[in-house]
C-alpha cells in the first residue's frame, strides 16, 4: 500500500473519532467519495493500525443505528418549512 494511503485512512479515521463524523461528512470534507472513506477506514485502516480502526467502526456503527432517525428528522424540517412559505 502507498505511503499517501496509509496517511489518508489515519487522518480519515481520527477526524471520524474527534468529530463523530458521518462517512458522509467526512468524505466531504476530504474531498474523496464515501466509498473510499468506508473501504479506508474498515479494509485499510485495520491492517495499519487496528484499534484506531476500531475506535472509528465504534462511531460508525452509532452513526448507522441512527440514520433512520435523521433521515425522519430532515424530513420533518423539509415538510415544515414548506408549510411555513
Amino acid at each position: 500500500m502507498k505511503d499517501y494511503i496509509e496517511e489518508r485512512a489515519i487522518q480519515i479515521a481520527n477526524y471520524i473519532v474527534e468529530n463523530n463524523a458521518t462517512v458522509r461528512q467526512t468524505a466531504k470534507e476530504f474531498g474523496i467519495s464515501k466509498s473510499t472513506v468506508h473501504k479506508d477506514v474498515t479494509d485499510r485502516l485495520s491492517q495499519i493500525n487496528p484499534s484506531l480502526a476500531a475506535e472509528a467502526r465504534k462511531v460508525l456503527d452509532v452513526n448507522k443505528s441512527e440514520r433512520h432517525i435523521r433521515g425522519g428528522l430532515a424530513t420533518r424540517e423539509k415538510y415544515l418549512h414548506q408549510h411555513n412559505m
